[in-house]
């Protein structure tokens, strides 16, 4: 975070604004709807200004700035065209510890204006810490159109039933659970469709109601490959509801910062020769979270129920009696497949897909080899990198042709994936040099030809050539 996002009361405070152009009057009328008391400096006033002037709404002094006038002033704006007045402004406010703000120069802003959207008392700002002002204007202009009005109605809503509610429930976690209860319930849709007596109405029954203790429970959720657009919407709405994160190495600490900030975050990542804890452990610690009351979402990367080992957790929770409920993710197969330009199933070279783990007969698995040797087949293996030698060498041995098209995909559906292709019999030798690591998916099957075909590149999926895959299927 470049900037610490702060909302400042200016309610009857005196503030400055340097410039006598159409800006200066954009940031005083800016100012204003905060409701502070603006004056502006400047030797000559367009007419916007003498009208705010001449309305009584502004101060205008028909002067140049100088050293000392900033004091008695709670905040200050530049908006000149006139570099060494700027310059000098921002000096003077550092130097009195006044926040500042010179427009279009980052550099001499101790704030940033940022792009607002608002629905009454709600008010949301958008920055991009000054790297591009047209930018936060369109962010802003796509939040205008996903916010509905009638949220304004329903801050003040909530806002009459503060107290009411503190006074019901005098503990936070109390409050919390029985706003989201609210939210998450009809009262959003009551208010902001303008029923407003049925939404006061549906608020009292439950201000009024037995109070039931809270009752823990347990999320298994999919986080999918990586990318964090790929969530599925029930678990991004359950990921900023949890009061606690445990979570696998591979979901990246950009879905783990989805969550509240207040959540509690246990990372029980387990690789090869590392495990944080034992999957018992793990299981158990699920459980005793939920006992507390507490709603424990449990990220796994992927899928929970492929090679996730949610079925094992789900077991455990079932038998303790704690409420479970399972968020399916995209697995890592469909969605690195699909980021590498590799159709799992094609009808001209493959009619079905077998999902393998990787780990080899001395790590507990045992692989029947020969059914996995077939044609019209694809073959993914997960957690294969370390046995890839292994893998290639037992196809082979049972029948599968040396020049069988395969690859291997590595940290799949994000920025830094790399994709490698080859044939059976090189694939080990081809990789040996280029230090991958995991998380890496291994492809195998005629289908990884069309990666080629479809245009990707020989490492990473450009936009362009996600778009020739959409178009191709």
């Amino acid at each position: 975070m470049e900037n610490l996002p702060i909302f400042m009361n200016l309610k009857d405070r005196n503030v400055l604004v340097i410039g006598g152009g159409v800006v200066a009057v954009r940031k005083a009328e800016l100012l204003l709807q905060a409701g502070a008391r603006v004056t502006l400096i400047a030797p000559r006033a367009c007419k916007e200004l003498l009208a705010l002037h001449d309305a009584g709404k502004v101060v205008w002094k028909e002067q140049t700035f100088g050293p000392g006038i900033v004091r008695n002033y709670r905040l200050v704006v530049a908006a000149t065209d006139n570099q060494a007045i700027n310059r000098l402004v921002f000096d003077e406010c550092e130097r009195h510890g006044i926040p500042v703000n010179v427009a279009d120069q980052p550099q001499l802003c101790s704030f940033i204006l940022p792009s607002i959207v608002e629905r009454g008392p709600i008010t949301i700002a958008v920055s991009t810490g000054g790297r591009s002002p047209i930018l936060a204007r369109l962010l802003k202009a796509r939040l205008e159109t996903y916010i509905p009005a009638g949220f304004g109605v329903l801050a003040d809503l909530l806002g009459r039933y503060r107290n009411a509610v503190k006074v019901r429930f005098p503990r936070l976690e109390q409050r919390r659970d029985f706003w989201e209860r609210m939210l998450d319930g009809p009262l959003t849709q009551l208010a902001t469709s303008g029923r407003n007596e049925a939404a006061e109405k549906f608020i009292e029954e439950a201000l009024h109601a037995p109070i039931v203790a809270k009752q823990g429970e347990v999320w298994l959720i999919g986080t999918g490959p990586g990318d964090p657009d790929l969530l599925t919407l029930k678990a991004l709405r359950l990921l900023q509801q949890a009061d606690v994160l445990v979570y696998d190495r591979l979901v990246p600490e950009s879905i783990i910062n989805l969550a509240r900030r207040e959540a509690e975050r246990i990372d029980v990542g387990k690789s090869m020769g590392r495990h944080t804890l034992p999957q018992n452990d793990i299981n158990q610690l699920l459980v005793d979270l939920a006992r507390q009351g507490k709603r424990v979402a449990r990220l796994k990367g992927g899928d929970p129920f492929i090679f996730g080992r949610g079925g094992e957790e789900l077991e455990c929770a079932a038998a303790a009696g704690v409420p479970c409920q399972v968020v399916p993710g995209i697995t890592a197969a469909s969605g690195c497949a699909a980021y590498s330009g590799i159709p799992l199933t094609h009808r001209d070279c493959a009619q079905s897909v077998r999902f393998v783990t990787g780990h080899t007969k001395e790590e507990g698995c045992e692989i029947d080899w020969r059914a996995l040797v077939a044609e019209g087949q694809t073959l993914v293996f997960y957690m294969g990198l370390a046995n890839v030698d292994h893998i290639c060498a037992q196809l082979q041995a049972y029948g599968m042709p040396a020049d069988m098209p395969a690859a291997v995909v590595e940290r799949g559906t994000l920025p830094d994936q790399r994709v490698f292709t080859s044939t059976l019999a090189s694939l080990p030798s081809s990789i040996r040099g280029e230090r991958l690591s995991s998380p890496s998916l291994i492809i195998v099957g005629r289908v990884v030809e069309l990666r080629q075909r479809l245009g990707f590149s020989v490492e990473a999926a450009s936009p362009e050539s996600l778009m020739r895959l959409a178009s191709f299927a």
